[in-house]
């Protein structure tokens, strides 16, 4: 990573010997553009042949990104959310509000959406954007109450999710607040949680969330697919969500693989 505050250069290789992949993505971040038609995030994804290296594609990285973000938070949601949940709240109105939203509509059946974002335009264009109804909400706190599933996907640097709001039995999917000074859940929530994680490694080094707090990681997600570690869905779960470099080698070489065989 090239730290230029407030400007970031993320370079993340990886390989999956499963999938014969090997990419790079980059990935840049600005914080707090005054062009708000900017994104914040932007990334390409590089994709080579393992075999001998050469370059096979160039991929959207902002895309790719969205979307595996998503989907693992939805993995997540499966396992780790109570068996009638009913309210799903977002928090946020960027564009993993969207990715999220539409993969979590289109695989759970929730009566109500509902949406927080700090600029309430931003989360009334999305509520007219997307597909089905959303209730905008005046507060998180309002957003909150009540939810089955929350969705933080903010800018926030300080917590704007606290325990004291979240209906025991909850599953959160906090995916914003990617560095380590940086917040979204306060002590509250993170400490009377179970906590899972993408990584132990990243979010002990990069996560804000757990370092700050001081919670104990339960479980990465992977060991609950893998059955050695319980899903836990009858209590408070808190997946943490920073994003590994193998779901953009996946996600790619599943892209590349369904736009060679349409050619």
């Amino acid at each position: 990573r090239v730290i230029l505050p407030p400007r970031y250069l993320g370079v993340m290789p990886a390989y999956s010997a499963a999938d014969d992949a090997l990419t790079t993505k980059l990935v840049t971040f600005y914080e707090h553009l005054k062009d708000s038609s900017v994104p914040s995030h932007q990334a390409t994804v590089l994709l080579f042949d393992p075999s001998n290296g050469t370059l096979k594609a160039v991929l959207d990285g902002s895309v790719i990104t969205a979307k595996r973000t998503a989907a693992v938070s939805a993995i997540a949601t499966k396992l780790l959310m109570p068996a009638f949940a009913e309210v799903l709240c977002i928090l946020g109105a960027g564009v993993q509000a969207y990715s999220h939203y539409d993969i979590f509509t289109e695989l759970f059946t929730f009566k109500e959406v509902r949406i927080w974002n700090r600029t309430q335009e931003k989360a009334l264009k999305f509520a007219s954007s997307v597909s089905g109804p959303v209730r905008v909400c005046s507060s998180a706190q309002e957003a909150v109450t009540g939810a089955d599933v929350i969705v933080t996907v903010t800018m926030a640097t300080a917590p704007i999710l606290f325990g004291d709001w979240v209906k025991p039995g909850a599953h959160i999917n906090a995916v914003g607040a990617s560095r380590p000074d940086w917040r979204e859940l306060d002590d509250e929530l993170m400490k009377n949680s179970v906590l899972f994680v993408d990584s132990r490694d990243a979010a002990l080094t990069e996560s804000g969330d757990v370092i700050l707090s001081g919670a104990e990681i339960f479980a990465e997600l992977g060991e609950v697919l893998k059955g050695t570690k319980p899903a836990l869905p009858e209590k408070t779960t808190v997946f943490k969500s920073l994003g590994m470099a193998v779901e953009d080698t996946v996600a790619a070489k599943f892209v590349y693989d369904a736009w060679s065989a349409g050619n």
